[in-house]
């Protein structure tokens, strides 16, 4: 078989993976050195990166609209739409004991988040949906938009992004009684390929006390 060929067929098939969310990991794969460059030498070595990119593509880097772009972009992958890769932008969890024994759950709804699909790396645009019962633990409320925030800012696939969220919570709060669901536009879908505008992608997780259907259903009415 001709090299061509050979990347061809390989191609085809990291498209094929791509479209069905073929995931080795829970965890974003990430390579061991990964933060052994400074954000500075990230964004240096992606500026010039991205001005290849747009040189193939044919564009003038002399405009003045365009001269600024490769360094804007990289600056925005870095500390803003990849973010989150960095463990050390990390949240911390502010944990409290359960003072006042509240023991039905409680319901953080349309927490707003934009991340980027992995495979494509366009936008993926939703909301999550987070609830908890205490097991004499309670979690301040910001910090759940916070974790919902860091696990988005990163290349996703939103199975992923939502197992993220429930495995944060259920250690952080020392129950597996957690329910998350996030629901998202994927511009993949609506700007590319099929271009469908109107579709929505949902995903949930949720334990303990929340495999009982009747409380689940209870939280969908409090959506």
């Amino acid at each position: 078989m001709k090299e061509e060929d050979i990347q061809l067929k390989d191609r085809l098939n990291h498209e094929l993976n791509g479209e069905a969310h073929v995931s080795g990991s829970l965890e974003t794969p990430m390579r061991a050195d990964a933060f052994k460059k400074s954000d500075k030498e990230k964004i240096d070595n992606i500026e010039k990166l991205f001005a290849g990119i747009m040189d193939e593509l044919g564009l003038d880097l002399t405009d003045d609209s365009l001269r600024g772009t490769p360094y804007r972009v990289a600056k925005m992958y870095v500390k803003e739409m990849f973010h989150g890769l960095n463990p050390a932008n990390k949240p911390s969890l502010s944990v409290f004991d359960n003072k006042y024994q509240y023991d039905k759950m409680l319901v953080e709804k349309d927490i707003t988040f934009s991340s980027a699909c992995e495979h494509h790396f366009l936008p993926i645009v939703g909301r999550a949906h987070v609830a908890y019962i205490s097991s004499g633990k309670v979690i301040g409320i910001s910090k759940i938009n916070r974790i919902v925030e860091y696990y988005g800012k990163r290349p996703q696939v939103q199975e992923r992004m939502t197992l993220q969220i429930f495995n944060e919570l259920t250690e952080a709060l020392q129950t597996e009684d957690v329910m998350v669901v996030v629901e998202a536009e994927h511009t993949c879908v609506s700007t590319r390929g099929v271009n469908d505008k109107t579709s929505r992608t949902s995903t949930l997780q949720y334990g303990g006390k929340f495999e009982n259907e009747a409380l689940r259903n209870e939280f969908y009415q409090l959506l």
